[in-house]
């Protein structure tokens, strides 16, 4: 039984986290961001297909195919552009 309840509790805390860090490390005051349009340039010229852009918790959210042909869900600070998380789907 307590088994059982670590492991659930660890699901969870992993589950949850990944919006968090990519919440903790998009802290950017928003007059300080780059436009959707120049991470979709700078994404494509670097080989992905770019799906959809959108903000989630201070960060941009990419789906997107990267340059090794892979789905991503992956999140951008939105003054630099650097990569904070990213997930591989499927």
């Amino acid at each position: 039984m307590t088994r059982t309840l670590i492991a659930t509790a660890l699901a969870f805390a992993t589950l949850g986290s990944g919006a968090a860090v990519a919440a903790d490390r998009c802290t950017v005051p928003m007059a300080e961001w780059q436009p959707r349009e120049a991470l979709q340039k700078k994404l494509q010229t670097a080989g992905w297909k770019v799906n959809r852009i959108k903000t989630d918790d201070g960060c941009y959210e990419t789906y997107a195919i990267d340059d090794k042909g892979r789905r991503v869900e992956a999140y951008f600070d939105p003054k630099t552009f650097e990569m904070v998380k990213m997930k591989v789907e499927g």
